[in-house]
Protein backbone atom coordinates (compact mmCIF):
# COMPACT_ATOMS: atom_id res chain seq x y z
CA UNK A 1 0.00 0.00 0.00
CA UNK A 2 1.37 3.34 -1.09
CA UNK A 3 1.45 6.49 1.31
CA UNK A 4 2.75 9.85 1.39
CA UNK A 5 5.99 9.75 3.66
CA UNK A 6 5.45 12.61 5.49
CA UNK A 7 2.03 12.34 6.56
CA UNK A 8 2.92 8.86 7.59
CA UNK A 9 6.16 10.28 9.31
CA UNK A 10 3.82 12.54 11.43
CA UNK A 11 1.53 9.53 12.35
CA UNK A 12 4.15 7.76 13.63
CA UNK A 13 5.51 10.42 15.86
CA UNK A 14 2.14 11.07 17.08
CA UNK A 15 2.12 7.21 18.12
CA UNK A 16 5.85 7.70 19.77
CA UNK A 17 4.20 10.65 21.40
CA UNK A 18 2.38 8.78 24.09
CA UNK A 19 5.05 7.60 25.93
CA UNK A 20 4.51 4.13 25.65
CA UNK A 21 7.14 1.15 24.24
CA UNK A 22 6.30 0.25 21.18
CA UNK A 23 7.27 -3.30 19.44
CA UNK A 24 8.15 -2.90 15.53
CA UNK A 25 5.36 -5.09 14.29
CA UNK A 26 2.55 -3.31 16.25
CA UNK A 27 3.58 -0.02 14.96
CA UNK A 28 4.32 -1.50 11.36
CA UNK A 29 0.24 -2.73 11.89
CA UNK A 30 -1.03 0.65 13.06
CA UNK A 31 0.43 2.43 9.76
CA UNK A 32 0.07 -0.43 7.10
CA UNK A 33 3.31 -0.34 5.83
CA UNK A 34 6.17 -3.34 6.52
CA UNK A 35 8.68 -2.96 9.47
CA UNK A 36 11.54 -2.05 6.92
CA UNK A 37 9.41 0.88 6.33
CA UNK A 38 8.99 1.83 9.74
CA UNK A 39 12.77 1.33 10.52
CA UNK A 40 13.00 3.90 7.63
CA UNK A 41 10.66 6.40 8.58
CA UNK A 42 11.98 5.79 12.21
CA UNK A 43 16.00 6.91 11.17
CA UNK A 44 14.20 9.95 9.41
CA UNK A 45 12.74 10.84 12.58
CA UNK A 46 15.96 10.75 14.25
CA UNK A 47 17.59 13.19 11.55
CA UNK A 48 15.19 15.53 12.08
CA UNK A 49 16.44 15.49 15.66
CA UNK A 50 13.58 13.24 17.59
CA UNK A 51 15.49 10.68 20.32
CA UNK A 52 14.07 7.63 19.41
CA UNK A 53 15.24 5.04 21.60
CA UNK A 54 15.33 1.01 20.77
CA UNK A 55 15.58 -2.50 22.10
CA UNK A 56 16.70 -5.27 19.99
CA UNK A 57 15.76 -8.59 20.71
CA UNK A 58 12.61 -10.89 20.41
CA UNK A 59 10.96 -8.08 22.57
CA UNK A 60 12.57 -5.06 21.18
CA UNK A 61 10.78 -2.00 20.16
CA UNK A 62 11.11 1.93 19.71
CA UNK A 63 10.33 4.98 22.43
CA UNK A 64 10.54 8.31 22.19
CA UNK A 65 13.13 9.81 24.58
CA UNK A 66 13.69 12.77 25.78
CA UNK A 67 15.73 14.89 24.22
CA UNK A 68 17.95 18.32 24.74
CA UNK A 69 15.55 20.19 23.34
CA UNK A 70 11.68 20.60 23.00
CA UNK A 71 10.22 18.89 19.71
CA UNK A 72 7.00 19.34 18.33
CA UNK A 73 4.18 18.57 19.53
CA UNK A 74 1.74 16.41 17.65
CA UNK A 75 -1.75 16.75 19.06
CA UNK A 76 -5.04 15.15 18.08
CA UNK A 77 -8.28 17.95 18.20
CA UNK A 78 -9.07 17.11 21.83
CA UNK A 79 -5.96 17.14 23.40
CA UNK A 80 -5.07 20.62 21.34
CA UNK A 81 -8.53 22.06 22.80
CA UNK A 82 -7.44 20.71 26.44
CA UNK A 83 -4.36 22.46 26.45
CA UNK A 84 -5.57 25.99 24.82
CA UNK A 85 -8.04 25.82 27.82
CA UNK A 86 -5.34 25.09 30.40
CA UNK A 87 -3.39 27.68 29.32
CA UNK A 88 -5.87 30.22 29.52
CA UNK A 89 -6.29 29.44 33.21
CA UNK A 90 -3.17 28.95 33.92
CA UNK A 91 -2.46 32.67 33.02
CA UNK A 92 -4.81 33.56 36.23
CA UNK A 93 -2.57 31.12 38.76
CA UNK A 94 -1.90 33.00 41.69
CA UNK A 95 1.89 32.11 40.95
CA UNK A 96 4.10 35.02 40.48
CA UNK A 97 5.33 35.47 36.64
CA UNK A 98 3.20 32.73 34.92
CA UNK A 99 0.58 34.98 33.70
CA UNK A 100 2.80 36.18 30.48
CA UNK A 101 4.31 32.62 30.02
CA UNK A 102 0.80 31.42 29.55
CA UNK A 103 -0.36 33.86 26.90
CA UNK A 104 2.34 33.94 25.02
CA UNK A 105 2.05 30.11 24.50
CA UNK A 106 -1.68 30.25 24.45
CA UNK A 107 -1.13 32.74 21.54
CA UNK A 108 1.08 30.68 19.40
CA UNK A 109 -1.19 27.90 19.97
CA UNK A 110 -4.44 29.18 19.05
CA UNK A 111 -2.88 30.85 16.10
CA UNK A 112 -2.48 27.00 14.78
CA UNK A 113 -5.79 26.11 15.99
CA UNK A 114 -7.81 25.15 12.56
CA UNK A 115 -11.26 27.66 12.92
CA UNK A 116 -13.73 24.76 14.26
CA UNK A 117 -11.16 24.11 17.16
CA UNK A 118 -10.83 27.79 17.73
CA UNK A 119 -14.73 28.52 17.72
CA UNK A 120 -14.50 26.24 20.48
CA UNK A 121 -12.16 27.79 23.36
CA UNK A 122 -13.33 30.97 22.15
CA UNK A 123 -16.99 29.51 23.18
CA UNK A 124 -15.70 28.53 26.35
CA UNK A 125 -13.57 31.75 26.99
CA UNK A 126 -16.62 34.26 26.95
CA UNK A 127 -18.59 32.17 29.20
CA UNK A 128 -17.13 31.68 31.66
CA UNK A 129 -15.81 34.50 34.27
CA UNK A 130 -13.22 33.86 36.82
CA UNK A 131 -13.73 35.71 40.46
CA UNK A 132 -9.90 37.44 40.78
CA UNK A 133 -8.86 38.62 44.34
CA UNK A 134 -8.34 41.99 44.59
CA UNK A 135 -5.18 41.81 46.83
CA UNK A 136 -1.36 40.41 45.71
CA UNK A 137 -0.38 39.10 49.11
CA UNK A 138 -1.36 35.23 48.30
CA UNK A 139 0.87 35.29 45.36
CA UNK A 140 3.61 32.60 45.53
CA UNK A 141 6.89 32.30 42.77
CA UNK A 142 7.39 29.23 40.86
CA UNK A 143 11.04 29.18 42.33
CA UNK A 144 9.53 27.64 45.64
CA UNK A 145 7.15 25.32 43.80
CA UNK A 146 10.06 24.19 41.90
CA UNK A 147 11.97 23.47 45.29
CA UNK A 148 9.20 22.04 47.12
CA UNK A 149 8.51 19.44 44.36
CA UNK A 150 11.60 18.80 44.15
CA UNK A 151 12.15 17.70 47.95
CA UNK A 152 8.66 16.14 48.00
CA UNK A 153 9.69 13.82 45.26
CA UNK A 154 13.44 13.10 46.34
CA UNK A 155 12.51 13.37 50.26
CA UNK A 156 14.77 15.61 50.91
CA UNK A 157 14.61 18.15 53.94
CA UNK A 158 14.07 21.97 53.35
CA UNK A 159 14.64 25.49 55.96
CA UNK A 160 12.43 28.50 55.24
CA UNK A 161 11.35 31.33 57.04
CA UNK A 162 7.10 31.17 57.60
CA UNK A 163 5.08 33.98 58.18
CA UNK A 164 1.85 32.82 60.09
CA UNK A 165 0.36 36.12 60.59
CA UNK A 166 1.41 39.84 60.06
CA UNK A 167 3.55 39.39 63.17
CA UNK A 168 4.46 36.21 63.92
CA UNK A 169 7.65 34.82 61.73
CA UNK A 170 9.58 31.71 62.53
CA UNK A 171 12.13 29.48 60.97
CA UNK A 172 10.95 26.07 59.98
CA UNK A 173 13.14 23.09 59.08
CA UNK A 174 10.46 20.19 57.13
CA UNK A 175 10.48 16.98 55.49
CA UNK A 176 7.95 17.88 52.58
CA UNK A 177 5.80 15.54 51.65
CA UNK A 178 3.42 16.57 48.93
CA UNK A 179 1.90 19.82 47.62
CA UNK A 180 -2.27 20.31 47.53
CA UNK A 181 -4.02 23.16 45.47
CA UNK A 182 -6.89 24.60 46.79
CA UNK A 183 -8.36 27.33 44.68
CA UNK A 184 -5.58 29.67 44.39
CA UNK A 185 -3.88 28.39 47.08
CA UNK A 186 -1.24 26.14 47.63
CA UNK A 187 0.05 24.24 50.60
CA UNK A 188 2.85 22.50 51.97
CA UNK A 189 1.77 19.26 54.02
CA UNK A 190 5.04 18.73 55.72
CA UNK A 191 6.82 16.37 58.70
CA UNK A 192 7.87 20.04 61.20
CA UNK A 193 11.04 18.34 62.62
CA UNK A 194 11.61 21.08 65.15
CA UNK A 195 7.45 20.53 66.56
CA UNK A 196 7.52 16.58 65.65
CA UNK A 197 4.05 16.91 63.92
CA UNK A 198 2.82 17.17 60.84
CA UNK A 199 2.01 20.69 59.47
CA UNK A 200 0.37 22.73 56.63
CA UNK A 201 2.01 25.59 55.43
CA UNK A 202 0.96 28.07 52.42
CA UNK A 203 3.18 28.59 50.34
CA UNK A 204 2.44 32.40 49.52
CA UNK A 205 3.77 32.79 53.38
CA UNK A 206 7.00 30.82 52.75
CA UNK A 207 9.97 33.08 51.83
CA UNK A 208 13.46 31.65 51.02
CA UNK A 209 13.19 27.89 50.67
CA UNK A 210 16.75 25.83 50.48
CA UNK A 211 17.31 22.53 50.45
CA UNK A 212 19.56 21.55 53.13
CA UNK A 213 21.54 18.49 51.33
CA UNK A 214 20.08 15.26 53.52
CA UNK A 215 17.13 12.61 52.72
CA UNK A 216 14.82 11.66 55.13
CA UNK A 217 12.61 8.17 55.30
CA UNK A 218 8.98 9.02 53.79
CA UNK A 219 6.73 8.97 56.42
CA UNK A 220 2.70 8.41 56.38
CA UNK A 221 0.68 10.98 56.53
CA UNK A 222 -2.34 10.90 58.62
CA UNK A 223 -5.24 9.30 57.55
CA UNK A 224 -3.19 8.77 53.99
CA UNK A 225 -4.25 11.59 52.47
CA UNK A 226 -2.37 14.91 51.69
CA UNK A 227 -5.78 16.79 50.39
CA UNK A 228 -7.71 15.73 53.31
CA UNK A 229 -5.22 16.24 55.49
CA UNK A 230 -5.09 20.53 54.45
CA UNK A 231 -9.26 20.32 54.36
CA UNK A 232 -9.31 19.13 58.16
CA UNK A 233 -6.05 22.03 59.04
CA UNK A 234 -8.07 24.59 57.25
CA UNK A 235 -11.60 23.68 58.91
CA UNK A 236 -9.18 24.37 61.91
CA UNK A 237 -8.14 27.55 61.52
CA UNK A 238 -9.78 30.20 63.99
CA UNK A 239 -13.04 31.61 62.15
CA UNK A 240 -15.24 33.89 64.24
CA UNK A 241 -17.73 34.93 61.74
CA UNK A 242 -20.71 32.64 60.73
CA UNK A 243 -23.70 32.68 58.54
CA UNK A 244 -26.53 30.66 57.46
CA UNK A 245 -27.43 30.42 53.82
CA UNK A 246 -30.37 28.44 51.68
CA UNK A 247 -28.58 27.01 48.60
CA UNK A 248 -30.94 26.39 46.01
CA UNK A 249 -29.93 23.03 45.19
CA UNK A 250 -29.57 19.69 46.81
CA UNK A 251 -26.43 19.32 48.60
CA UNK A 252 -25.43 16.12 46.72
CA UNK A 253 -25.12 18.27 43.76
CA UNK A 254 -23.00 21.40 45.74
CA UNK A 255 -21.50 19.17 48.06
CA UNK A 256 -17.80 19.40 45.82
CA UNK A 257 -17.94 23.41 45.45
CA UNK A 258 -18.20 23.60 49.72
CA UNK A 259 -15.30 21.16 50.09
CA UNK A 260 -13.01 23.50 50.98
CA UNK A 261 -15.27 25.79 52.35
CA UNK A 262 -15.76 25.43 56.75
CA UNK A 263 -19.26 24.27 56.76
CA UNK A 264 -22.08 22.51 58.02
CA UNK A 265 -24.85 20.72 56.48
CA UNK A 266 -28.32 21.89 58.54
CA UNK A 267 -30.97 20.66 56.28
CA UNK A 268 -31.14 18.79 53.49
CA UNK A 269 -34.03 18.56 50.64
CA UNK A 270 -35.25 17.99 47.31
CA UNK A 271 -34.72 21.07 45.83
CA UNK A 272 -32.05 23.10 48.27
CA UNK A 273 -30.31 22.62 51.42
CA UNK A 274 -29.77 24.93 54.96
CA UNK A 275 -25.60 25.56 54.87
CA UNK A 276 -23.56 26.89 58.03
CA UNK A 277 -20.39 28.65 57.03
CA UNK A 278 -17.80 29.86 58.99
CA UNK A 279 -14.66 32.34 57.85
CA UNK A 280 -12.31 34.67 59.17
CA UNK A 281 -14.10 37.98 58.46
CA UNK A 282 -17.14 39.11 56.48
CA UNK A 283 -15.14 40.08 53.39
CA UNK A 284 -14.09 35.86 52.91
CA UNK A 285 -17.67 34.90 53.35
CA UNK A 286 -18.59 37.12 50.34
CA UNK A 287 -16.00 35.88 48.30
CA UNK A 288 -17.39 31.74 49.62
CA UNK A 289 -20.81 32.80 48.66
CA UNK A 290 -20.07 34.48 45.30
CA UNK A 291 -18.06 30.91 44.56
CA UNK A 292 -20.96 29.10 45.43
CA UNK A 293 -23.34 31.17 43.50
CA UNK A 294 -21.38 30.29 40.07
CA UNK A 295 -22.92 26.73 40.88
CA UNK A 296 -26.60 27.67 42.50
CA UNK A 297 -28.88 30.53 43.68
CA UNK A 298 -27.58 31.15 47.05
CA UNK A 299 -30.09 33.29 50.43
CA UNK A 300 -28.11 34.69 52.87
CA UNK A 301 -30.49 33.93 55.80
CA UNK A 302 -28.21 35.44 58.42
CA UNK A 303 -26.09 37.84 59.30
CA UNK A 304 -28.28 40.66 58.28
CA UNK A 305 -24.70 42.75 57.58
CA UNK A 306 -22.87 39.65 55.53
CA UNK A 307 -26.56 40.12 53.24
CA UNK A 308 -25.54 43.39 52.69
CA UNK A 309 -22.06 42.63 51.96
CA UNK A 310 -23.22 40.11 49.72
CA UNK A 311 -25.48 42.66 48.16
CA UNK A 312 -22.47 45.20 47.20
CA UNK A 313 -20.85 42.65 45.74
CA UNK A 314 -23.37 41.91 43.32
CA UNK A 315 -23.37 45.80 42.13
CA UNK A 316 -19.79 45.83 41.64
CA UNK A 317 -20.10 42.86 39.40
CA UNK A 318 -21.79 44.59 36.08
CA UNK A 319 -22.47 43.07 32.83
CA UNK A 320 -20.00 43.99 30.05
CA UNK A 321 -23.01 45.26 28.17
CA UNK A 322 -23.48 48.39 30.54
CA UNK A 323 -20.17 49.53 30.89
CA UNK A 324 -20.44 50.36 27.57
Amino acid sequence: MRTNPTGRALQLLSLLQTNRFWPCAELAARLGVTERTVRRDLDRLRELGYPVDSTSGRYGGYRLATGAHVPPLILDDEEAVAVAIGLRYAAEAAISGIEETSLRALAKIEALLPHRLRRRVSALHSSVASLRRAVDDDVIHPESLSVFAAACRDHEHVRFDYRRTREERSRRHVEPHQLVTAGRRWYLVAWDRDRGDWRTFRLDRIQAPRPVGTRFPPRTVPGGDAAEFVARSIGRTARDHAATLVIHMPYAEIEGVLRWADHTLREDHAEHCVIGIRSEDLGRLAMTIAEIALTAPVSVIEPAELASAVERLATHLVDRERLT
